[in-house]
């Protein structure tokens, strides 16, 4: 490596360094997620309202997680069932369950920023949002209509939030509890109505339009925003059991995926990822492919020769002069037709010009070889004397031509 690109190197891990250090010591950013979750202690969780709940009812206040259809199907679950999140809706079968089981007696209490249509319609009900025209935010202010549970002074929640209310209400059959209106100069000017009460046979229905007011933060904002969460629930019919939903929540109790909680804690989580960084920085320059050492081989050794003077002094020791001749003539055709390139189909006048031109003798000695080759081959037996006279002259034509 250059001293360049070390130092390239050395920037890059500096940069990533003071990266991660940043990021692992900056404040973990507040999430506004509206979860409703009991357990959740984000803003927008219900963590605070459910403790004080459960603390003044005991007993008296039950979660339950399973559907509202199931539940309202069940003749001992009676009482008040409270539904708190920023959207409930109902499905027709599951709101038919529940209207026939406040038809019994019983109490539905909804807080929430949308009401399902399906209700809507049926309590004959349309929402509108407030919106200032001369202002980016809204944000609400709110107070109860009844005189005895009616603030001093409206409750202001510092917060742009939507700003839900009731378009108009049947004063027949449904009464206003709590009204609303967007922040502009600390008073209700054009009030509208955010919290009513219907009558449902031998029950009621409560729906109020504004859920934050049950959160963790407005809860421990200020202590006048605790006495107006405590008006609203004093509509509660709190001398039978309150049945808190769990199921109809935005946000869940827990995440169970291994990623999820590993990055939720910021220690784990820039460990993590300086894992990958160190997984990419090792690809980057340890992970190229290395060329392995190539081993040194051995040529292989021509061992023909050895091999040849093997066998023939095997038949040498034996005395078969006749076997040794032929082969050292089949040896020498062999020769003249892979070292010399000539046919030895024929072996005329032709052949023996072209074999003398190649091998670089005479044309007499060529013939004389040609006629001992001949000679030796029509014996019956060979003498040890022709043997070595056979050798010695085929050995002294072929150093005409290895010395050409």
């Amino acid at each position: 490596m250059s001293r360049f690109q070390k130092i390239v190197f050395a920037g890059f891990l500096l940069a990533i360094s003071a990266l991660v250090y940043m990021e692992a010591t900056k404040p973990v950013p507040i999430s506004w997620y509206p979860s409703y979750v009991d357990s959740a202690t984000v803003p927008l969780g219900s963590k605070v309202l459910y403790k004080l709940l459960d603390e003044k009812l005991g007993q008296q206040i039950k979660k339950v997680t399973n559907p509202p259809f199931e539940n309202a199907n069940d003749s001992t679950f009676n009482g008040t069932y409270f539904f708190l999140n920023n959207d409930i809706n109902f499905d027709e079968a599951e709101l038919d369950r529940l209207l026939n089981w406040v038809n019994r007696g019983n109490q539905i209490f909804i807080s929430a920023n949308y009401v399902g249509h399906l209700l809507k319609d049926t309590l004959k009900l349309e929402t509108q949002t407030v919106w200032l025209s001369d202002k980016v935010t809204t944000e609400p202010l709110l107070n109860l209509s009844n005189n005895i549970l009616k603030l001093d002074k409206e409750v202001h929640i510092e917060r742009n939030l939507s700003i839900p209310y009731f378009e108009e209400i049947d004063t027949l059959s449904q009464v206003a509890l709590g009204i609303v209106s967007a922040f502009n100069e600390d008073k209700i000017e054009e009030p509208e109505i955010n919290f009513i009460q219907q009558n449902w046979g031998d029950g009621e229905i409560i729906i109020h339009l504004q859920p934050e007011i049950f959160s963790n933060y407005f809860l421990l904002e200020k202590d006048e925003n605790i006495a107006y969460t405590e008006a609203v629930l004093s509509y509660l019919d709190t001398k039978n059991t309150i049945y808190w939903d769990a199921h109809y929540k935005t946000g869940k109790p827990f995440n169970i995926s291994p990623l999820h909680l590993l990055l939720a804690n910021k220690y784990f989580k820039w460990a993590y990822y300086l894992l990958l960084i160190g997984v990419i920085l090792f690809v980057l320059f340890e992970g190229k492919r290395k060329q392995r050492s190539i081993p040194i081989l051995k040529t292989n050794t021509n061992r023909s020769f050895e091999y040849t003077r093997t066998i023939s002094g095997m038949y040498y020791d034996k005395k078969q002069y006749n076997e040794i001749a032929k082969k050292q003539v089949s040896m020498f055709m062999e020769y003249v037709r892979t070292r010399l390139r000539v046919s030895t189909t024929i072996l005329d006048t032709k052949f023996v010009n072209e074999v003398a031109a190649r091998s670089g003798n005479t044309v007499e000695d060529t013939k004389n070889v040609l006629k001992l080759l001949t000679q030796i081959e029509q014996e019956n037996i060979v003498t040890e004397e022709q043997l070595k006279s056979l050798y010695h002259t085929i050995s002294e034509f072929k150093k005409h031509t290895d010395g050409k």
